[in-house]
């Protein structure tokens, strides 16, 4: 069974935004390396000072494999991401219901 994982980054959302115009490729590098680490699903929200990132993972262990990559913290770090405030990540095992789309 997959899991769905939300991860809370606080940092500044305004370089966060501009990131996602102008660095277009990388986000697409990474979500070709998540996709291939077991990542099923992707999706970014914007908060009053943080970024919510809302995925569906095969594992929690895939996840956490992926999301400790040295490389993927420095980057979150470059895009606005705060290096001094640990994301707040929860995990939940994804279930089916009639009123699941």
């Amino acid at each position: 069974m997959s899991v769905i994982i939300a991860t809370k980054v606080s940092g500044d959302t305004s370089v966060f935004a501009k990131s996602l115009e102008e660095r277009a490729d990388e986000y697409r590098q990474w979500g070709e390396r998540g996709r291939a680490a077991g990542a099923i699903h992707h999706q970014f929200a914007v908060g009053d000072g943080f970024v919510l990132v809302v995925d569906e993972w095969e594992s929690t262990e895939a996840f956490q494999k992926f999301f400790g990559d040295p490389e993927i913290q420095a980057f979150i770090g470059s895009v606005g991401g705060d290096p001094n405030v640990a994301p707040e990540v929860t995990v939940g095992e994804s279930v089916d219901s009639a009123d699941k789309y």
